[in-house]
């Protein structure tokens, strides 16, 4: 049973102030000494940082296409577990959901499995009175929905203010915030969405400090908590990592304590804490490692992880740490366990942009002009670490490069949503692929691998 008292951060379309609303929510709360977590609907690797700061816990992901809508509340309440109040940041506009699926994965389907109300964040820069038709659209378009308040985003002047209040009167909608236009943030993003926090993390906690401040200097933090305190119960199981692979495979044999470096620093930062958690309620101790710093792998390491980031950005420093490439190659070469995904996938390449990487996968690759975003239906076409062939998965992808790929691997899924296609690569004990997925919704996949590991 799921009683955290919790909020939805939610929004018409994208860029209506969303995560500066949401994040900076989490750390006024966290501020008054509550204990807040937050949570990202979606597959968004960059936010949860933010997230993360903002309330001293770990960000979370909750996505309805990955996990299944059956996982929702249980990933919820094990990230929340012990907490005052979660913060939900929706994704894209309230009601956009995986493409040509409905409402699957969108912020109002999380929202209602959660039966949690809704906060709408209104950009309300360009209109006055057409506000109160945009509210009452949303709040109408699904009774199961329930927008418990507005905060109205870059508002102009006090004359503003209130022009946009007397047309919300009569919606029965309160307004629970306003931040002005004046006062906007200038988070730096690039061709992915925001920089993430570890590669500006003293700008990062100065950015959530003043999102905390306009929070704090606009909204009703008592209505939004009250608000946030009449969701109702909601029935499910606390997801729980040891319950989900089955007892640690290292109890009786050789999978106890099996090392397992986890790429991680600026330019790997793309992962979800349920893998880690994951590789460890299996037997494995997970040894993070910066490949931008660490000439060489954790002593002992017997398998490895490297999730996604922006490898494009840090060729350079990548490529001269020629050490750690070498040491990378020689445990692929040895038949070690290796995963690797989007960003890994490239750093495993011969080369990005024509610099030298780890060249244990025969593929070149480089920057493109086209983004390849969207959810994926995939199959495993290869045995693997991580899945036995015919292994069916949902995973995301979300890339601005393209690989060249030459002979001599077998390819890793087979996609068949929304196209037809092969992709990713499998050789003896590696797999790389573009895919990214989420171990909760396959826990199988993380007892496999520290099993490989331990074999």
């Amino acid at each position: 049973m799921v009683t955290i008292p919790r909020l939805v951060i939610a929004a018409p379309s994208s860029g209506s102030g969303k995560t500066t609303v949401a994040t900076g929510l989490m750390a006024a709360f966290a501020g008054r000494g509550l204990a807040v977590s937050g949570h990202k609907v979606g597959p968004d690797y960059i936010d949860p940082g933010y997230h993360t700061l903002a309330t001293g816990r770990p960000g979370r992901n909750l996505d309805a296409y990955m996990c299944g809508p059956e996982l929702i509340a249980p990933l919820f309440a094990h990230g929340a577990r012990g907490c005052d109040l979660a913060v939900v940041e929706g994704v894209m506009g309230l009601y956009d959901g995986a493409s040509g699926l409905g409402e699957l994965a969108s912020t109002a389907h999380v929202a209602k499995l959660l039966r949690a109300p809704v906060v709408l964040v209104v950009d309300a820069s360009s209109q006055s009175r057409s506000v109160a038709a945009l509210v009452h659209g949303f709040a109408s378009w699904d009774p199961q929905v329930r927008i418990g308040g507005v905060i109205l985003n870059k508002v102009g002047s006090d004359r503003h203010e209130a022009l946009l209040r007397e047309a919300l009167e009569e919606s029965g909608v309160p307004v629970l915030g306003v931040l002005r236009r004046a006062g906007q943030l200038a988070v730096p993003s690039r061709h992915l969405g925001l920089v993430p926090v570890a590669e500006r993390r003293g700008d990062a906690v100065a950015a959530v400090a003043a999102m905390a401040g306009q929070v704090l200097a606009g909204c009703d933090l008592e209505g939004l908590l009250a608000l946030a305190r009449s969701a109702p119960p909601v029935t499910g199981e606390v997801w729980d990592a040891v319950g989900a692979v089955g007892a640690p495979t290292g109890l009786d044999g050789a999978s106890a304590g099996v090392r397992i470096a986890v790429a991680s620093g600026a330019a790997f930062t793309f992962s979800y804490a349920e893998h880690s958690e994951l590789l460890t309620a299996a037997g494995a101790e997970v040894v993070p490692f910066d490949p931008l710093r660490d000439e060489s792998l954790p002593e002992g390491t017997r398998g490895l992880v490297i999730g996604g980031g922006f490898p494009e950005v840090y060729g350079p420093e990548l490529s001269a740490n020629e050490p750690l490439r070498e040491a990378v190659a020689e445990l692929a070469a040895s038949g070690a366990p290796l995963a690797a995904e989007c960003a890994g996938l490239l750093y495993l390449a011969r080369s990005l942009d024509g610099l030298p990487m780890c060249g244990v996968l025969n593929a070149e690759g480089r920057m493109s002009q086209r983004l390849t975003l969207g959810y994926r239906d995939a199959v495993a076409l290869s045995d693997s670490v991580l899945a036995a062939a015919g292994t069916r998965m949902r995973g995301h992808e979300f890339h601005r490069t393209v690989l060249e790929p030459g002979a001599g691997d077998e390819p890793a899924w087979g996609m068949h949503r929304p196209e037809r296609r092969v992709e990713g690569f499998v050789r003896r004990g590696v797999h790389a692929s573009y895919l990214h997925t989420h171990w909760a919704a396959a826990p199988g996949t993380a007892r496999r691998f520290v099993e490989k590991c331990a074999g």
